[in-house]
């Protein structure tokens, strides 16, 4: 690349990562992909031309641009790109339905569409009456799938000069990207992250899982999702190289551990399931691996199965509000001699707060601390360098999440006299399916509307490959008739189809005397004999 030195700024930024990257090792293998290699040289040069074509096309400072796309090169090149053309980067979920779509395009006002064309017959509708929307670019990796009017990817990013782009940012504090919450309490909130909390993120995630340029980060955990918990960024600034593949599957993933040398990975308790459940699992990982688990709390049960194949667990806790992890339960040299169950029952903990900064305390209602004895239940709140902005245009629903100077998680957990904390329960009924929170209000309101509920109120229930999935009981109307599938059917038309209830059962519900139902009754006779984790 040629000369950097008109771009810098005094800034804490993820642009310094590739920056850096890109200059001490040009001829270093940044991204695999199939049979594609991009060097750190290539990486940027692809990242300027993006972020010169949009310029080209008129992006303004603060726009947003969204993509929606799964874990392939152009996701990764979006961190960086949009961020550099001076945009915010709304990173959508790619498994929501079209309607939640063109909500959150709607919101967060984007202005630019990039779309995989694996997802167009989603995308396609979503634009729908998106006025806001110039331009959708057509990601067109597969052939399989046809693309949408409008331009191509690798077109567009011709438009654009390989040459440095310079940076223009003003306040290391200013929006980066938007990630939208899965909806949990209504309408999805955008989540604001900022340049320096990025960059502090994505160190904290370098320094935790001892991460460093002779490291190859295997893709699991979507970009999608709080940015891949920040390893976008991570892995660029530590020049390791990320392998990149459009979906998870155990088989082929146990082919790239192999084939490409994975030191390091990141998957809610599902993915480990996955591999250590498949026919193609070796006895052991051919080289020691670090593996970050979170998005649901893994069973003590696939923690052992892990760390006898050689894998190295840690366990880290989060939500999109802090960037994806805030805590680990970092490891403690006594506990080498404890038997493995010990050892896992241990590490299956959520643990205390990230070396950059992060602050974590269990409360009561009145914002003093438990006590520390690993059974008085509270609220887990955070503050900290790790912790985001803003929600996108919701003051209301900022200044509330934040009351108290602290972010309320609404996670119920105990704090254990060694100062770890440990989850107990959810508030609000959230159900976290394979690591995707689901609003059991969302999915009730969904069954409302079908015209056979009369009532009706969902939980989450055991599930053995995702841990938990909702589970509706429904009382229909008198006269009224609809089956098990006729109302499944209908939510998966009009909500995302993980959402969408595995079960439905018929029949009165339990009430107290003033009506309300009486749901953790229902929760309660279907967890009756089951560990609430996911067992392996």
């Amino acid at each position: 690349m040629s000369d950097w030195q008109h771009v810098y700024s005094n800034f804490l930024t993820p642009l310094m990562f590739l920056e850096r990257s890109a200059r001490v090792f040009p001829d270093k293998t940044a991204v695999v992909y199939g049979d594609a290699r991009y060097t750190y040289r290539e990486l940027g040069e692809r990242v300027n031309r993006l972020a010169s074509a949009l310029l080209a096309r008129g992006l303004k400072k603060g726009e947003r641009v969204a993509f929606i796309c799964p874990n392939t090169p152009p996701m990764l090149e979006a961190h960086f790109g949009v961020l550099l053309a001076g945009g915010i980067l709304v990173s959508i979920n790619t498994r929501l339905s079209g309607e939640e779509i063109h909500y959150i395009l709607q919101h967060s006002g984007s202005r630019f569409v990039f779309a995989d064309t694996e997802f167009g017959d989603v995308v396609g509708p979503a634009l729908e009456g998106c006025p806001g929307v110039e331009a959708l670019i057509n990601i067109a990796d597969d052939p399989a799938f046809p693309s949408l009017e409008g331009g191509e990817y690798e077109a567009f990013l011709a438009e654009g000069s390989p040459e440095p782009v310079p940076w223009c940012i003003e306040d290391e504090y200013e929006p980066i990207t938007i990630n939208y919450t899965s909806g949990t309490t209504g309408r999805p909130k955008g989540v604001t992250f900022c340049h320096r909390g990025a960059y502090i993120n994505a160190l904290g995630g370098l320094l935790e899982t001892r991460f460093n340029a002779d490291s190859v980060f295997m893709w699991v955990v979507p970009m999608f999702h709080c940015n891949g918990w920040c390893f976008t960024w991570g892995v660029t600034a530590a020049a390791g190289t990320h392998v990149c593949s459009r979906r998870f599957d155990p088989s082929a993933a146990w082919k790239l551990i192999e084939q490409e040398g994975v030191t390091h990975f990141n998957g809610a308790p599902v993915v480990l399931i996955g591999l250590v459940n498949d026919a193609a699992a070796l006895e052991r990982f051919p080289r020691p691996i670090t593996i970050c688990v979170g998005g649901a709390p893994p069973s003590p049960t696939i923690i052992e199965k892990v760390q006898a194949l050689g894998g190295h667990i840690l366990h880290i806790y989060g939500l999109t509000e802090v960037y994806g992890p805030f805590t680990l339960c970092a490891w403690q040299p006594g506990w080498k001699d404890l038997p493995p169950q010990d050892q896992a029952k241990l590490l299956a903990r959520q643990g205390v707060g990230y070396t950059t900064g992060a602050q974590v305390r269990v409360v009561d209602e009145q914002m003093n601390d438990v006590t520390r004895d690993g059974a008085t239940m509270g609220e887990v709140v955070m503050q900290g360098n790790m912790v985001m902005i803003k929600y996108w245009d919701d003051p209301e629903a900022t200044a509330q999440a934040f009351r108290g100077g602290w972010f309320h998680s609404g996670d119920v957990a105990v704090w254990h006299p060694d100062g770890y904390i440990e989850l107990r329960d959810r508030s609000k009924d959230v159900i976290i399916s394979g690591g995707e929170n689901i609003s059991s209000i969302e999915v009730e309101q969904c069954l409302y509307r079908h015209p056979a509920v009369l009532e009706c109120a969902v939980v989450g229930v055991p599930h053995s490959k995702w841990g938990e999935a909702p589970k509706g009981f429904v009382t229909l109307k008198p006269g009224a008739e609809a089956t098990e599938a006729d109302l499944i059917a209908h939510c998966r038309e009009h909500i995302a189809h993980f959402k969408a209830p595995c079960a439905i059962a018929f029949g009165a519900l339990p009430k107290t005397s003033t009506g309300k139902i009486q749901k953790f009754l229902l929760r309660n006779q279907e967890w009756a004999g089951h560990e609430k984790m996911i067992q392996g």
